[in-house]
């Protein structure tokens, strides 16, 4: 078996705590022993009898039970593929405000109703934290601009040189030899990090986990009262999958111990990929919005001897991305929601699609800045009434992809739209609104102007 030590050593002198390391090791030996965590149709069954939020009831949480609270936001990616050159979560929403001004709000609008202290942490990269803090000082007063009171760091792994199987050495930017985890890592993050022996300190037992470009994922007191009544260990926020999520993973149970588990798309051997695709028989997708019993998550640890056993994942890249024929390597990585089947009694409940509003691309954002969406003043962001929970779906051109480019493109009415696609380079005029399914074409090569006026299932063709 190939030599853990200088990979132990690499980890050590970065910082990166035993927690880190330890979970490193155990990824890194199932790489070794060629783990495949495929997960047989004939072994599951799709998930059933699942509790909708529309059937808990109407009984939110109190503030005892929010005083115990914290919303922990994973924060550590950068928006490149947009254009950022910072933490996406600075992308600006509309009208100056952020997607972490938003988040600010949201946690001082609960504490303010229920005059609790809802605490909000968020889980940083190496990439993300010295943008994060900068912006946090605007809300000083509001004790979120201190490190030691909002920020979980992220840990970060070597990349494995594919031939060697050691750490990838790359003198030309020493940076690039190392790679995020995955959100798996917030295990044992909160565990290095001293977070959750801290937080159980203050009397914090309940943590509400989600994606910081997924808008729609608010803390609930409605869920929070219902997880806390439960006594589950672990509950996932699941909505039901669509023909867009086939190739997405899916929540199903495990016959042989009757536990929920995950299964990716690579978890899933070829010949039961029509099984997999069958959307009406597997039909809940995981929206990475989590509620977690800190308690019972340190008990889980210990019973596992610090590292929660998440299925690994094996991910073939060059040391630098953006050269080709660089050295190839091996990024390990663990996925938070795969902690399901770590827990005896973990639960599911299913939410609406609204609750699953992220922000991948810059289509996703022109939606998001029409009037399709209303950003309330505390700081949710939810469709308007008349969309029924559905998203208009904004398809750009490659024009589009960055994010400077839809200043002036301009947005348009949106409320009654099914979908949009858009090719070549145009700009909209005000007053231009958009209805059912519209397709706008371009192909001069020049910019041309969208007049006002409504369009409704049409192709436009300037």
């Amino acid at each position: 078996m190939a030599d853990f030590k200088p990979f132990e050593n690499k980890m050590t002198a970065a910082g990166m705590g035993d927690a880190a390391i330890r979970a490193f090791r155990r990824n890194y030996n199932a790489l070794l022993a060629n783990e495949t965590g495929m997960i047989d149709e004939s072994g599951i069954e799709p998930a059933s009898g699942v509790k909708s939020l529309d059937a808990i009831g109407d009984a939110a949480a109190y503030a005892e039970l929010l005083a115990q609270a914290v919303v922990i936001k994973l924060n550590g990616g950068l928006g490149t593929s947009m254009g950022l050159q910072g933490p996406k979560s600075l992308l600006e929403v509309r009208d100056g405000t952020n997607f972490l001004d938003l988040m600010v709000r949201q946690v001082l609008s609960l504490r303010e109703s229920a005059g609790a202290p809802v605490r909000l942490l968020l889980m940083n990269s190496f990439s993300t934290s010295e943008g994060t803090l900068g912006h946090l000082q605007k809300y000083r007063a509001q004790g979120m601009a201190d490190a030691a009171q909002v920020e979980l760091m992220q840990n970060r792994i070597p990349k494995i040189d594919a031939a060697t199987m050691q750490p990838v050495e790359w003198s030309a930017d020493r940076e690039l030899e190392w790679c995020p985890p995955g959100h798996g890592d917030l295990y044992p993050a909160l565990v290095a990090s001293g977070w959750l022996d801290r937080l159980l300190a203050e009397g914090v037992k309940y943590a509400f986990v989600s994606n910081s470009d997924n808008l729609g994922a608010v803390m609930d007191p409605k869920i929070l009262r219902y997880f806390a009544e439960s006594g589950a260990p672990f509950l996932m926020e699941i909505t039901r999958r669509t023909a867009a999520d086939r190739k997405g993973g899916h929540l199903a149970r495990r016959k042989s111990d009757g536990r929920l588990l995950l299964r990716e798309v690579a978890q899933c051997p070829e010949a039961d990929l029509e099984a997999f695709q069958d959307i009406d028989k597997h039909r809940y997708f995981n929206t990475n919005s989590l509620w977690l019993r800190l308690d019972l998550l340190k008990e889980q640890l210990a019973a596992d001897a610090g590292v929660l056993p998440l299925p690994m994942i094996r991910n073939l890249k060059t040391v630098d991305p953006r050269d080709k024929k660089s050295t190839p390597v091996i990024q390990l990585e663990v996925a938070m929601g795969a902690a399901i089947e770590c827990f005896e009694g973990a639960a599911a409940i299913e939410v609406p699609r609204s609750r699953f509003a992220p922000v991948k691309t810059t289509g996703d954002l022109l939606a998001l800045r029409s009037d399709a969406y209303e950003i309330l003043p505390d700081g949710q962001v939810r469709l308007h009434g008349s969309r029924s929970g559905k998203p208009p779906l904004v398809v750009l051109s490659d024009e589009y992809k960055m994010v400077d480019s839809l200043n002036d493109l301009g947005v348009p009415g949106l409320l009654r739209c099914d979908s949009l696609t858009i090719s070549g380079q145009l700009k909209f005029a005000a007053g231009v609104v958009i209805e059912g399914k519209v397709e706008i074409r371009n192909a001069s090569g020049s910019i041309k102007e969208v007049p006002a006026g409504t369009y409704c299932d049409r192709v436009v063709e300037l």
